[in-house]
Formats: C-alpha cells, structure tokens, sequence
C-alpha cells in the first residue's frame, strides 16, 4: 500500500501541485481512508519528502542509464532533458515553485541533492565535449556547470517564467539551444543544428 500511495502522491503532486493536492484528495483517489495514509506517512510534509527523494532517485537512476549509452555528449544532454520533462510531465502546476514556497526545508534538500547529481553528470558532459572537439577547449568545465545549473533552477521560477505566459517544454528547449550555441566548436554546432532539425 505504501507504494501505491507513494505512486499516486507523486502523480497527483506533479500534475496539480505539492500546496493544491491535499491528503483527502489522494486518499479519495485511492479509495483508502486518509487513516490508513497516516499509517505509512505521519504527516503531509513527511509525504512530499518521501515523494521528491523517490523522484530524484528515479530520474538519477535514469540518467545514469542515458550516460552510459555512449551517445556524444550532445545527443546525452537532448536525450536527458526529454526524459526528465517526461517524468515531470512537463510540470504543467509549477510543482518545484509549490514546493519551494510552501516546503522550503524539503526543497533546499532536493536542491543540493541535484546539484550533486548535475555536477558529477555536466562535469563530465562539459570535460567530454571538450576532449571530442565538440566543446570550445578554453571554456571552464567548473564555472559553465554551475552556471548551467543556476539556469536550469532558475526556469522552475514562477515568477520569472509564469506558466499562463511560457511553455514549459520550449523554455527547456531554448535553455538548452542557448547552453551549448555558447560552448559548442563549430563541429558540435552543426550536430546542434541537426538535432534540432530532427526534433
């Protein structure tokens, strides 16, 4: 039950918001008394913690899997945004505002958990690139990786990208078009250009 509950938590959280979806909401949704919620999770906070640790762990499980395919480190970072905007189905309710405003402790975790993750995966995306001939040679691996980071964060900012105004999946898209047209060799900006072509 505990991971039924964990599955249609997550679902509900990311589609409607970490603030919107209450405890009732999920346990109606289930066909479970909010009682028997409380039994695994003591508390709604204690419920997204659970929630947005699982989610990090499946999208870092997931791009473990992508960074091991051998693609260039071009196509690796295409194919990681397509499968993350997958698992947050597009974050159509501004869920990581949500939770950033009303679960600060929770979000600050999740904070630092990826940028862990991003600077173990960029790093060695940025270093790569640099070692094929398809990332400038002169670029700084450590300064782009936080700045790419500090981007990424930033498009999650409801207040600078206001979801009735931006689409989430072009934001991403563009940040990414804009990242590596800044760091890209001639050589990897046509396989850039092709890429977006395809897409």
């Amino acid at each position: 039950m505990k991971t039924q509950i964990l599955e249609k938590a997550t679902e509900m959280f990311l589609t409607l918001g970490f603030k919107s979806v209450t405890m009732d909401d999920i346990a109606a949704e289930l066909g479970i008394s909010k009682k028997t919620i409380y039994q695994h999770f003591t508390t709604k906070p204690d419920l997204v913690k659970h929630v947005t640790l699982q989610l990090f762990d499946t999208i870092s499980c997931g791009i473990d899997e992508i960074c091991g395919l051998g693609n260039n480190p071009i196509e690796e970072l295409f194919t990681i945004k397509n499968f993350v905007l997958e698992h947050l189905k597009n974050e159509a309710a501004s869920p990581f505002y949500q939770l950033n405003k009303y679960y600060p402790k929770i979000y600050q975790t999740l904070k630092k958990k990826q940028f862990g993750k991003m600077s173990e995966c960029v790093l060695d995306n940025l270093k790569r690139g640099i070692e094929e001939g398809l990332f400038r040679k002169e670029i700084n691996p450590e300064i782009i990786g936080r700045i790419y980071f500090a981007g990424m964060t930033s498009l999650k900012d409801e207040e600078l990208f206001p979801k009735k105004d931006f689409n989430t999946i072009e934001i991403q898209e563009i940040y990414l078009e804009y990242h590596l047209r800044g760091i890209c060799t001639s050589k990897g900006i046509k396989i850039v250009e092709n890429l977006i072509h395809n897409n």
